[in-house]
């Protein structure tokens, strides 16, 4: 057989195991053996035959009984029996020895003795065996991964280190590019630190970038960490939580010692709030845990000095929650909010997200970015992603060689709706009453001048849903007490419409009127729309039952505003609905005999809308210039390349400019 090299945990695990059968072998061949008996057979069977040499006392414990030579004892070395006291057997001895009457130079001689017996040493050694192997293998472990995985490295941090194969950049982060800017400049000292400490300037110690979820805050930190070529260290906040108390701390005091063994490096903490909740909210367990985890962070954070060349990323979904200590200036200096794109970010990540795709040779990538950012309004960059592999998921399952244009509407409507559900069966009055349910909202849409443009109605149960509406709300910001109420009137269109033709009402509009709730509460609570309550805004609590930031008369007259305003806006879609009963009809039978229709049959059914409109994707393709984000860029962040060069002078004047 060849030989060939063992690597170390073979080779510990072969220590181990010749250690072990070395223990066998001593306790089964080194041992010394004693047969146990009574004193009743001590007495009568040897003691009175005369066959006792001597006896010895051990430990104050038991006796060992020696016989003459050539006293046969059963193969054992030595006979003994266990003793209360040593007061005790010596009386107990004499009184039977007296009892045989034995003289004083017959009497059996007795010697005492404190001594640690080779079988003793045997019980104890497999502790000595197991301690030593714990200790080779946290030698082991340290040596090769620095202790993590063993039972020793508790306090150490489990924070990853990633110094090469860091491929992603500023151009594979799209739609938050106000974001990439602020950050730049960290990236610029990174790179290039002399740049503004010859100035005497500061670079800020640390930045929270803020945000939904799914808005590229993770990635945001790897791209700045590919872009400035140095080591980045991540590690997650609720890593640092641990049963034992003192953990957290010590890790925090770990992760820092690592990022400065490897300065210039960026360490991202995902999921600050973990540990960085606001103190003095309870100090027993778990929370006195997090707050003296925090209190650690923050002397590590001021022990920072411009000279570290270490820079703090932080990421979160709620950065209202964090201690005001970690916020301020000297700690977290920037803080970067990373909010959903517009449809030019939502463009822009289209782009991105549709390049490793197959595509079919016929499909424009720029206008498909610029359609499908049109019909996915409020997404976010994983949003966006989910679309784009499910189209992909629709091709692959049709069997088709390349992802066409359908698939992704599709896909659309698969992460909006949800799964079609075929095998759903709905009987002939539930599948007539969710049809006028939905004519019922698409015609009020249809005649209210404030309501969103509709695209598509459908009655194909879908997820949770036995039919929806999709709609094409504009990119809009602010809006006026008077758009609000005609969206609350379209909401209720699908109740109102049932309540007219069926003269009943169905669970089917929970959802409409749970949205219409909120939308009233919202409008009198927070934005001032309320007449009686006048220009007041309170925070809506989570729980309205049982926090209300508001006294109890206030609360009963915001019941009262919100009660008025929502009949208000039944009464005006009941009013709609009977006037346009036979187009709420004809849409209904149309619905029953396709289930999907879109707006061009909406248009041949009800006729142009009465109002002059124009969906977000004729807005985007007539007013919003060139597609790619980068081409209104600063030419620093669109030609990035590392240089640390400084931003043109009459673009850093006027950054928002670019954005027109």
């Amino acid at each position: 057989m060849d030989n060939f090299p063992l690597d170390e945990k073979t080779t510990r695990n072969l220590a181990v195991g010749a250690a072990g059968m070395g223990f066998a072998f001593l306790y089964f061949n080194l041992k010394e053996t004693g047969v146990q008996i009574s004193w009743s057979d001590f007495v009568n069977r040897y003691l009175s035959t005369g066959v006792v040499d001597h006896l010895e006392v051990i430990n104050q414990q038991y006796v060992k009984v020696f016989p003459v030579d050539g006293v046969n004892t059963a193969d054992a070395n030595y006979l003994w029996f266990n003793i209360g006291s040593v007061n005790s057997f010596e009386r107990n001895l004499d009184l039977a020895q007296h009892d045989l009457g034995l003289e004083t130079s017959q009497k059996v001689p007795v010697y005492y003795s404190s001594k640690t017996e080779a079988t003793q040493l045997l019980t104890v050694l497999p502790i000595f065996v197991l301690v030593g192997f714990l200790l080779l293998a946290r030698r082991g472990a340290t040596a090769t991964s620095r202790g993590r995985g063993n039972p020793f490295s508790m306090t150490e941090s489990k924070a990853r280190l990633l110094k090469e194969n860091i491929n992603v950049r500023f151009k594979d982060v799209a739609g938050c590019e106000e974001a990439k800017q602020e950050i730049l400049e960290l990236v610029n000292f990174l790179k290039n630190p002399q740049q503004y400490q010859t100035l005497g300037a500061k670079i800020p110690k640390g930045a929270v970038l803020s945000g939904p979820p799914g808005t590229g805050k993770t990635l945001l930190a790897k791209a700045t960490a590919g872009e400035a070529n140095v080591p980045f260290i991540t590690v997650s906040g609720s890593e640092f939580q641990e049963m034992f108390v003192g953990v957290g701390a010590a890790r925090v005091r770990d992760m820092f010692a690592m990022a400065r063994r490897n300065a210039p490096c960026i360490l991202f903490i995902d999921e600050i709030d973990a540990i960085g909740r606001k103190r003095g909210q309870g100090n027993f367990g778990s929370q006195s845990e997090q707050e003296n985890t925090l209190n650690q962070l923050l002397v590590e954070m001021d022990g920072f000095n411009s000279c570290t060349n270490v820079v703090v990323l932080a990421g979160t979904n709620r950065a209202d929650v964090l201690d005001p200590a970690l916020m301020r200036p000297g700690r977290f200096d920037r803080h970067i909010n990373i909010a959903p794109p517009d449809i030019k970010g939502r463009a822009s990540i289209f782009k991105v997200h549709l390049k490793p795709l197959k595509l079919d040779s016929s499909i424009n990538i720029d206008a498909l970015a610029r359609k499908m950012a049109s019909l996915t309004p409020g997404f976010t960059g994983a949003d966006i992603a989910n679309v784009c592999n499910e189209a992909a998921l629709i091709a692959a399952r049709h069997l088709n060689r390349h992802v066409k244009e359908v698939h992704f509407e599709q896909a659309v409507d698969r992460v909006i709706g949800g799964l079609e559900k075929k095998t759903r069966v709905l009987q002939l009055p539930e599948r007539t009453t969710v049809a006028y349910h939905e004519a019922g909202h698409a015609v009020a849409g249809w005649f209210l001048e404030h309501a969103d443009p509709l695209l598509k109605v459908s009655i194909v149960p879908r997820g949770k849903g036995l039919g929806y509406a999709q709609y094409l709300p504009k990119e809009q910001f602010l809006f006026s007490q008077e758009q609000l109420f005609d969206r609350m009137c379209m909401m209720l269109g699908g109740r109102v419409a049932e309540q007219v033709f069926f003269r009943q009402v169905t669970t089917g509009a929970q959802d409409d009127l749970r949205k219409v709730t909120q939308s009233a509460y919202a409008q009198v609570v927070q934005f001032g729309f309320g007449k009686a309550l006048g220009q007041m805004s309170f925070d809506l609590p989570d729980n309205m039952m049982t926090e209300k930031p508001f006294s109890e008369p206030t609360s009963r007259l915001i019941d009262q505003e919100v009660r008025h305003l929502i009949d208000a806006a039944f009464k005006r879609t009941l009013q709609l609905i009977t006037e346009k009963r036979e187009m709420v009809e004809r849409v209904a039978k149309r619905l029953l005999e396709r289930e999907v229709l879109s707006k061009a049959d909406m248009v041949e059914l009800l006729g142009p809308r009465p109002f002059c409109e124009k969906s977000s994707y004729e807005e985007f393709v007539e007013g919003l210039g060139e597609l790619d984000e980068d081409s209104s860029l600063p030419e620093g962040l669109k030609n990035w390349n590392g240089t640390g060069e400084n931003l043109p002078q009459d673009r850093q004047r006027n950054k928002s400019a670019v954005y027109l």
